[in-house]
């Protein structure tokens, strides 16, 4: 680490009026993008790219690192207050977001997702910064064992974000496992599930089933609610939470921090995933896990802390290997090779005026996120207080062009509405549509990975447990599994016996 160029780095980042327009711009744009469904922050990089070519590299490039961090944070936004993630790393957040939101809390919910992904997304950047060369070096170390390992620990969550029933979970989950069937076989070619369909030969991509599980399904429950129901109004005295608040997650936020910056380290998984491990482990280790779900202020921090942390972590394989951690750092590798630079092992130390200010730059813009997350939280908070009759229809309307938009297929706004009407009668019979993105999510990367693994050791399993690190990620998904199970099956038991206590 040469500390004399890191800090003359910062010095030009900081101090620079104009580098700080830009970083201001790139999170600024990110938080729009992010905050509207079907606009992922991969698709907002990929739209920066080209406003980028006469910019100085680092002016550029600090701007596209602003708008992924904007991005991810944008997504809690629309997750809170209207039920629809923004971006797939914001689905955990709907659990206890958009619970709080239902209640009235939908300021306090922003601000704890502001703060959760301001301290994530710092840590993780300043990890990033001190610790690349050592983290890249495990990350090197995965190979398919490891990457199913690790799927495989995911996949043990949907114990935790099950809700009631584990049965209806593990459905759900299955359901989920079912729609990555579809379309070619990654490894031999051949078509599945596709009914003779040539749309379905590409498969089903997870932006329409985003849209359609969080949000038509919450379409047709506006139209449910419509005359029913009356407009939740929320409160907004105290939108940032309160000292004892924040202390009371503090430790969740740590540690979901430190879970995302690993996860996002490891080539090929990203912030989705960090935040449903983050989401589960939070549930895992609460001595009331029974409240998640419900609206509380550390479901909401957990994901939020967790995915914001994988920013920087997911940049760290990119800058130290050339290999990117997610999509987005691989729209981000693209950006980096226009602008004339090779990353890889060498990048630090031919180009350190280059790498060092993206250092500073993705510091930097946590705290413009912080700044214009408090500044925008009563604005946004009002959106919630808009009659349904006028939010459901501009919902529908975000729907429809979220699903389009992604790949401007009439096929996927098909697709997406399918999926809407099943969550929909899904979610009335009490089966949680989170297991089915999460199966999603992993679905592929166990499936290749199992399969992977199997031609290397010639179809010995034992493959699994004589690496070091798939043997840890198995053991401990399974005792995961086991303590969550047990944990959780206690904690409705005990809300059983208060309910039936105060019946009496």
């Amino acid at each position: 680490m040469q500390f004399d160029i890191l800090l003359e780095a910062f010095s030009k980042v900081l101090l620079n009026p104009i580098n700080f327009f830009f970083v201001f711009i790139g999170v600024t744009a990110g938080i729009i993008v992010g905050a509207l469904p079907g606009l992922t922050a991969t698709m907002g990089v990929a739209l920066l790219i080209p406003f980028t070519y006469r910019l100085e590299p680092v002016q550029g490039l600090i701007m596209l690192v602003g708008l992924f961090c904007g991005g991810i944070y944008g997504g809690s936004i629309s997750a809170i207050l209207i039920g629809i993630p923004g971006t797939p790393s914001a689905a955990a957040t709907i659990l206890d977001g958009y619970e709080m939101g239902k209640k009235g809390l939908a300021g306090k919910a922003i601000g704890m997702a502001t703060l959760a992904s301001f301290f994530g997304g710092t840590s993780g950047a300043l990890i990033m910064t001190f610790c690349s060369p050592q983290l890249a070096k495990i990350a090197l170390k995965f190979g398919p064992p490891e990457f199913f390992a690790l799927a495989f620990f995911g996949l043990g969550i949907i114990i935790t974000i099950s809700g009631k029933s584990l049965l209806k979970g593990l459905i759900s989950g299955i359901f989920g496992l079912m729609i990555t069937m579809i379309g070619y076989d990654p490894l031999s070619g051949c078509p599945r599930l596709t009914f003779g369909s040539t749309e379905l030969l590409g498969g089903i991509t997870l932006i329409p089933v985003l849209i359609g599980l969080f949000g038509y399904s919450q379409v047709f429950q506006g139209i449910e609610k419509i005359l029913v129901l009356p407009t939740v109004k929320s409160e907004l005295k105290h939108i940032i939470p309160k000292l004892n608040e924040i202390k009371s997650v503090f430790k969740t936020m740590v540690k979901s921090a430190l879970i995302g910056t690993f996860i996002g380290a490891v080539p090929g998984t990203g912030c989705d995933i960090a935040a449903f491990v983050s989401y589960g482990e939070a549930r895992r280790s609460s001595k009331n896990p029974e409240k998640f779900g419900t609206g509380i202020l550390e479901g909401v921090a957990a994901p939020e802390a967790g995915n914001n942390g994988a920013t920087g972590g997911a940049m760290i394989p990119m800058l130290t290997l050339g290999v990117p951690g997610d999509a987005v750092t691989a729209v981000l590798m693209g950006a980096l090779t226009i602008h004339g630079f090779q990353p890889g092992p060498l990048l630090i130390k031919d180009h350190p005026g280059v790498v060092y200010p993206i250092f500073a730059g993705m510091i930097l813009a946590q705290f413009v996120m912080l700044g214009v997350g408090l500044g925008g939280m009563r604005f946004f908070a009002r959106i919630i207080n808009i009659d349904r009759r006028i939010m459901t229809p501009i919902i529908f309307f975000l729907c429809v062009v979220g699903s389009y938009a992604m790949r401007f297929s009439f096929f996927d706004v098909g697709v997406s509405l399918i999926i809407g009407v099943i969550a929909y009668f899904m979610n009335y019979y009490g089966f949680p549509g989170s297991p089915i993105l999460l199966a999603l999510i992993l679905g592929p990367m166990v499936e290749q990975n199992l399969r992977r693994s199997l031609i290397i050791s010639h179809g010995n399993p034992f493959i699994f447990i004589t690496r070091p690190i798939s043997a840890a990620f198995i053991i401990i998904g399974i005792f995961v599994m086991i303590a969550s199970y047990y944990r959780i099956k206690k904690a409705m038991e005990r809300e059983e016996k208060r309910v039936s206590a105060e019946r009496k």
